[in-house]
């Protein structure tokens, strides 16, 4: 959770600047009466790792590689538009601390045991023993 006012802080050197998100409302969909109708209550923000400062370049080309070049998440969970502005850019933060991730070490390829080996060819001359007693019936 961010405070009001407050950059947020995305680890390793990186910041993202509240003033640098752009915020869209609108009213937000689905049912709740004539409150849903009059109220701009859902929050939009929208992002441009472009143009953001507090941003090192390796940060920056692995924002737009993993996102692209504009990041936008929405909130419309609850009927306060302040509450669902913390929680768009509550969303903003994780996406964009999870493309900033370092990626899993590639997979190594190893071979199967001979133990599994076994097993899976038995499961299959059980499954055609099971198969071949159906198609011929219970007398051979």
């Amino acid at each position: 959770m961010t405070a009001a006012g407050d950059d947020v802080d995305l680890g390793r050197g990186v910041v993202l600047h509240r003033s640098e998100v752009i915020w869209r409302f609108s009213t937000s969909g689905g049912p709740g009466g004539q409150h849903v109708n009059t109220s701009n209550t859902r929050a939009e923000a929208v992002w441009t790792p472009a143009a953001a400062t507090g941003l090192p370049e390796w940060a920056r080309r692995r924002i737009q590689h993993d996102l692209g070049p504009v990041v936008t998440v929405a909130a419309s969970d609850t009927r306060s538009q302040t509450r669902n502005r913390e929680l768009a850019l509550d969303r903003l933060a994780e996406k964009v601390r999870a493309a900033l991730a370092p990626p899993p070490p590639p997979r190594r390829a190893t071979r199967p045991t001979a133990a599994s080996q076994r097993r899976r060819l038995d499961q299959k001359r059980q499954r055609a023993r099971l198969k071949k007693q159906r198609r011929n019936g219970p007398d051979e």
